[in-house]
């Protein structure tokens, strides 16, 4: 009788244990549907990432994000509410629940994945910090900027990046520091200092808004590591997976050659990576909780992930960067998913 008894409790332990983080995962997918839209945060305007039109319609590489996700949740990529949202606002506006998803230029670093309440769900660009010259100035790289004056925002990992390298490499420079970014901006375009030094996609959409930006370059040297990528609240395992493999499934369709122009012709296809991909074969939409199309409708809405990179920030942009670090794996880069299987 005891024996049964502990054999009792030990089954209604083990259920409870498994309903309790069933319940929860159900939580902000239960919500986003029951509203009918996505709330999605993003940058308040930066080229290439998250930035509006003059009628108010976003785009960029991280809104793409919103959009995939939306698709495969809703098979209809326009069911997204965006919230632009400065850098003091933003894990406020996730933690809050006021927002979904965070997808705005952010790092994953190990305090905000484990402290502040947040889990990336993936890197949706590996970037790092860089430098911008005028081309006045006869540089080509970072190496050749001792004695240069470098604007620089202070109170930043920015800033204690540039002091790191310039005395790793036994140079010397003047800092010439501003409190926010836009003083910052505002100093090198009127010939303040020589150099300005941020992000190195934050450099490239800056570079749009001077005067003549033909007449300044982005130098090769990336100095630190600034994986940005998308971000939900902690404790909501099934929320998580469902944006985290979506961005994978847009990785995965460029390594398969699936784009948004063959999406259709692709899903005859007798290859059983694109047919799980696609949802031709097996159920795995079900342990995510969407439908086995999930993915053909992610792909749909945006593109692979090399179609979205080009568009916003690559070859078909203005920005023009070259995909270095965000190429697939097989290509060089870093771009690396698991697979659907």
């Amino acid at each position: 009788m005891i024996r049964m008894l502990k054999a009792m409790l030990a089954a209604v332990l083990v259920t409870g244990l498994a309903a309790a983080p069933a319940m929860a995962a159900d939580s902000t997918l239960k919500k986003v549907k029951d509203l009918g839209k996505l709330s999605c945060g993003v940058n308040t305007g930066i080229a290439g990432f998250s930035a509006p039109d003059d009628k108010g319609n976003w785009s960029g590489l991280d809104v793409d994000v919103c959009k995939a996700v939306a698709a495969a949740v809703f098979k209809d990529a326009s069911q997204v509410k965006y919230v632009p949202l400065t850098a003091k606002e933003r894990f406020t506006a996730l933690q809050s629940g006021e927002i979904d998803l965070l997808s705005r230029n952010t790092t994953w670093t190990m305090s905000r994945d484990t402290s502040a309440g947040l889990t990336f769900t993936g890197i949706t660009y590996f970037d790092g910090q860089g430098f911008m010259v005028n081309k006045e100035l006869g540089v080509k790289s970072a190496k050749e900027l001792s004695e240069a004056s470098i604007c620089v925002q202070t109170g930043t990992t920015t800033e204690l990046n540039v002091a790191d390298y310039f005395r790793q490499n036994g140079m010397n420079y003047k800092p010439v520091v501003f409190e926010k970014l836009p003083e910052t901006i505002a100093a090198y375009n009127a010939g303040r200092c020589d150099v300005f030094t941020s992000d190195a996609s934050q450099l490239y959409s800056v570079r749009l808004t001077l005067g003549k930006p033909d007449d300044h370059i982005v130098l090769p040297e990336v100095i630190s590591k600034e994986p940005l990528g998308p971000a939900v609240r902690q404790g909501d395992p099934q929320w998580a997976n469902i944006v985290r493999w979506v961005f994978f499934a847009l990785v995965n369709a460029e390594e398969l050659g699936i784009t948004s122009k063959n999406l259709d012709e692709m899903t005859k296809s007798e290859n059983p990576e694109i047919r799980r991909l696609l949802g031709q074969e097996g159920d795995y939409g079900v342990g995510i909780g969407l439908e086995n199309d999930w993915a053909y409708q992610a792909i749909k809405a945006v593109g692979n992930y090399g179609e979205m990179f080009s568009r916003n920030v690559g070859a078909e942009s203005r920005l023009k960067i070259s995909r270095g670090q965000n190429a697939l794996w097989r290509d060089g880069g870093l771009q690396y998913a698991p697979p659907i299987r």
